[in-house]
């Protein structure tokens, strides 16, 4: 060993993060024939080349390194026992976690050092040697920009899930109550209805039928959900007012006097004034004040002709007229389906509004509007001719 000298070699391992490195280890590659002699802390993980090929074997303390305990090629001097690494051999260094040696984990902006005793020919150095690094980070999440950024998402996703999660069971509950007050309302002005359409036992049902009729058409111009359930209702009341009008007179089967006709007609008024004072549906008083309008003007109680006729009293106005035709009296029964239809094209434009008329027809030729069977009778020519039908 007399042209060999020993080295020391320090290995600084500095942890300059705020993070803590968990674990590393290095790797350190000869360019040339060195003896190991001794280390401190860590173990080597030897790794020599042979002609049988690669040696490899772990020497936990090289301090007391035993060659016999070992497939190593070795080389004795003085009773020391050194390991001999050709160039392209290596060492893995292995740090120790012993509380003596505490080399991992390193803390942030900690470090440490291990290092090997090796002997090197005298002149030369271990510059063409390659040493490789390798380490992990136990990186603390709650350090990191991203995870606040991460956490306010995710706390804003929760809250906004938890108020979707309420609104929506607020949203159910009150579709539920919605639902529930809709079949009390319905429930009670059918049940109103009733009682208007009992004054006259040959009329029973007029209301329930015109309101179907009505729903039937202003589906055809488009209605749905909510607002077609509002005109049913509409529809249902729209003889309200004939709950004032005396029994003699709206059931008298002939021909009314102009004194009993102008009480029939009053009871679009009175219709009107019972209901429009009801804040939860306003606009429900319409039908009952409007169906009797015509768009030539000649209609009452106000003489609307034209647009000024609302809309869902134009269409109650063509169910009552076609109801009141197609429909069983004690004086007679009711007129033939087609010719009900043929006067009511008739008076499209005078007595009736031509759109609503025309939907209705459409709703003819679907089959909505004829019974399966149909033994109606009659001749009469005009709606005229059935005036007293007509306004009952």
């Amino acid at each position: 060993m007399h042209d060999f000298e020993a080295h020391t070699y320090d290995f600084t391992v500095s942890n300059n993060t705020k993070d803590e490195v968990s674990d590393f280890l290095f790797k350190l590659t000869f360019d040339r024939d060195v003896f190991l002699f001794s280390a401190w802390n860590g173990a080597l993980e030897i790794h020599q080349h042979t002609d049988s090929g690669e040696l490899v074997d772990l020497v936990p303390d090289l301090r007391v390194f035993k060659p016999e305990n070992h497939t190593l090629k070795t080389f004795t001097v003085d009773g020391e026992s050194m390991i001999w690494m050709h160039a392209g051999d290596y060492l893995v260094y292995h740090p120790s976690s012993s509380m003596n040696a505490m080399e991992m984990p390193i803390e942030p902006f900690e470090g440490t050092t291990p290092g090997i005793i090796l002997y090197v020919s005298i002149g030369e150095n271990l510059d063409g040697s390659v040493v490789e690094l390798e380490y992990t980070y136990h990186r603390q999440l709650t350090d990191e920009p991203m995870f606040l950024i991460s956490l306010l998402g995710m706390l804003i996703w929760l809250i906004a899930l938890v108020i979707f999660a309420i609104t929506s069971a607020q949203i159910k509950k009150y579709q539920e109550r919605h639902e529930r007050d809709n079949e009390i309302i319905e429930e009670s002005i059918e049940t109103f209805t009733g009682f208007i359409d009992a004054k006259d036992p040959y009329t029973n049902g007029h209301s329930k039928r015109v309101a179907a009729y009505t729903r039937l058409i202003a589906k055809e111009f488009g209605y749905e959900g909510e607002e077609l359930d509002r005109i049913y209702y509409i529809a249902l009341l729209h003889d309200c007012g004939k709950i004032g009008v005396p029994d003699n007179i709206l059931g008298k089967p002939g021909k009314l006097t102009d004194e009993e006709f102008e009480i029939i007609k009053s009871h679009t008024v009175r219709g009107g004034d019972v209901l429009k004072n009801i804040s939860l549906m306003p606009e429900i008083s319409i039908g009952a004040r409007s169906h009797h309008e015509r768009p030539d003007g000649r209609g009452y109680p106000q003489g609307l002709s034209g647009d000024e006729i609302p809309r869902v009293a134009q269409i109650i106005a063509v169910a009552d007229c076609f109801d009141a035709m197609y429909s069983d009296r004690p004086y007679r029964k009711r007129i033939n389906f087609d010719k009900a239809v043929s006067i009511i094209k008739e008076v499209s434009g005078t007595q009736l509004t031509p759109d609503v008329v025309d939907a209705f027809l459409r709703l003819v030729e679907k089959g909505e509007f004829r019974s399966p069977t149909d033994h109606g009778g009659g001749s009469l020519e005009t709606i005229e001719n059935i005036r007293n039908e007509v306004v009952a």
